[in-house]
């Protein structure tokens, strides 16, 4: 039985810059916000710090939240999160505490689509190298072998690891490009499901065989972190490409730089990485058919907003002593 603290208290201390509008939300139900004013995550000693007075901690991706931030405050009723992963916080250890932890899911899932196709695009028709090379007055005339030559993305097989709302709503995008769809996921759906959704299920070792672009939709979890590695990568075509919108560690980025320069698949599409905001020197390195992005998978203002307006949801109901809307203890 799930058993969470009762707020005894009043005070919301938000870890990081977030928009006006969501703070006047909190203030406006007569909640007392301690707000930093920052846009840089802080440090171990400050999380630390302001959870020591908080009944409610609103944080953000890049904000680590151990055991000892939750222990700091023995009136710390919910941490929201800005974001609609969790890995960042220690759930286990908030559980323990009868800390409610709650994220920011669905808002985020047509942006991250749209990107991860943006990704793909622009991975397989090596947008960014043409880009590079008109900016560079590089412009060539036109002829058959020109330079950046792609690769063809309709019609190819997309493969999906992961199927949760992300991975649908890519999959909704490839039908548009008339592509093949499979997916391999823990939670199968029903096969009229499947055939509605236009994707066949397969296992692990076809999906990674049989793809000509395989994306990533996983949560990062001790079973997922690094699932695409050395042996992954061999397994796939070298022609294939990968792209990752979900967590950084799911993909070994060694192994995938390794992979990329010696032709053991043609190219990738990131927007998440291993050791965010550092980037592996091996792929930093690649010039051609590999295209990096900083996290930009919500980065709209609309989804941003919603995000945050998500979060704010979630300490309201919780400070009203109601179960949060988006509850992540005891669903992981």
């Amino acid at each position: 039985m799930l058993e969470l603290r009762q707020p005894r208290g009043r005070r919301v201390v938000v870890t990081q810059y977030v928009y006006p509008d969501a703070l006047r939300r909190l203030t406006d139900a007569g909640l007392e916000v301690v707000a930093r004013d920052d846009d840089r995550p802080a440090s171990h000693e400050e999380l630390v710090a302001m959870a020591s007075s908080a009944d409610a901690l609103v944080c953000l991706l890049t904000d680590h939240v151990d055991e000892e931030v939750l222990r700091a405050s023995a009136e710390l009723a919910v941490v929201a999160n800005v974001a609609a992963g969790f890995n960042n916080i220690d759930v286990a250890a908030a559980t323990r505490a009868g800390v409610a932890v709650t994220n920011a899911p669905g808002v985020l899932t047509e942006a991250t689509a749209d990107l991860t196709f943006a990704l793909l695009l622009a991975a397989a028709r090596r947008i960014p190298e043409g880009d590079a090379a008109v900016r560079a007055g590089d412009l060539a005339p036109w002829k058959l072998e020109q330079e950046p030559l792609g690769i063809d993305v309709h019609g190819q097989t997309l493969g999906l690891l992961g199927f949760g709302q992300i991975g649908r709503a890519v999959a909704r995008r490839a039908q548009g490009f008339g592509m093949r769809v499979l997916c391999s996921t823990r939670s199968r759906m029903s096969a009229e499901d499947e055939r509605a959704a236009g994707v066949e299920h397969v296992d692990v070792d076809t999906l990674l065989r049989e793809s000509d672009f395989l994306s990533v939709h996983v949560p990062l979890t001790e079973q997922t972190r690094a699932a695409i590695d050395a042996d992954a990568l061999r397994r796939m075509k070298t022609t294939a490409v990968l792209v990752n919108t979900a967590r950084g560690p799911v993909v070994d980025e060694a192994a995938l730089a390794d992979a990329l320069a010696r032709g053991i698949i043609a190219g990738a599409g990131l927007d998440v990485f291993e050791n965010e905001p550092a980037v592996h020197p091996g792929l930093l390195a690649l010039r051609e058919r590999v295209v990096l992005l900083p996290h930009l998978g919500s980065a709209t203002r609309s989804t941003r907003t919603a995000m945050v307006d998500l979060a704010v949801d979630n300490v309201l109901a919780a400070m009203a002593g109601e179960r949060p809307p988006n509850l992540v203890n005891g669903n992981t």
